[in-house]
């Protein structure tokens, strides 16, 4: 996909959503960290159903300490993987508490050095929370830009860098957030609803529906 392209791509994403955010609900950054960890192999529906019932009680690391393990996990029992994502979400707030002030750190190395932490939760957090113009690549971001031609690659990392290599300065900020919502919507899974898609004549899909 040459370079005119890719820009009118996210030209046109853009134009229908200027200003694209997660659908994880938080306020702040050890929200966010908290949403996105227990969002794995999870929805964020279901994610925001049970922080909506945390954060009012612990949305700080150090209320998450008070609560322990079993209080936790009463709020989190919803969510699939629940009981390794509360040790990990304990873990880590006793990091954030003992080596960063119980602030979330705002480098790559130390978000990634926390316990249930990984290259994508850090893209999202530095993106989301700190507006840094990394780009996170989830099931639906890796299959968008394989499908599309967007950034082909074999796997995450490689779709991961040829997204930051070729995405235009001034979308790639926003860039994680608009291809997140266009496969969750419309470049789905098993059938893309390409009869609404925004840039189906930018799209190279060889196998497009009508």
């Amino acid at each position: 996909m040459n370079p005119a392209k890719r820009r009118a791509i996210y030209a046109r994403l853009q134009a229908g959503n200027p200003h694209p955010t997660t659908e994880l609900r938080y306020r702040t950054p050890f929200e966010l960290l908290v949403a996105v960890v227990l969002s794995a192999q999870a929805t964020d529906v279901g994610v925001n159903k049970a922080t909506a019932r945390l954060f009012p009680v612990a949305n700080t690391p150090e209320a998450i300490l008070k609560l322990g393990e079993s209080g936790l996990k009463e709020y989190v029992k919803t969510i699939g993987l629940f009981n390794g994502k509360a040790r990990n979400i304990l873990a880590l707030s006793r990091i954030l508490v003992d080596r960063h002030g119980g602030q979330v750190p705002r480098s790559r190395g130390a978000l990634e050095a926390l316990p249930g932490v990984g290259r994508k939760t850090a893209n999202v957090v530095l993106n989301t929370a700190f507006g840094e113009p990394t780009i996170a690549v989830d099931t639906h971001i890796f299959r968008v830009a394989n499908r599309t031609g967007l950034a082909p690659g074999k796997t995450v990392r490689e779709v991961e860098d040829k997204l930051v290599k070729s995405t235009p300065d001034e979308f790639k900020k926003d860039a994680h957030h608009w291809l997140i919502l266009h496969g969750r919507y419309v470049c789905k899974a098993r059938r893309p609803e390409c009869g609404r898609c925004p840039i189906y004549d930018l799209c190279e899909f060889k196998s497009k529906t009508a």
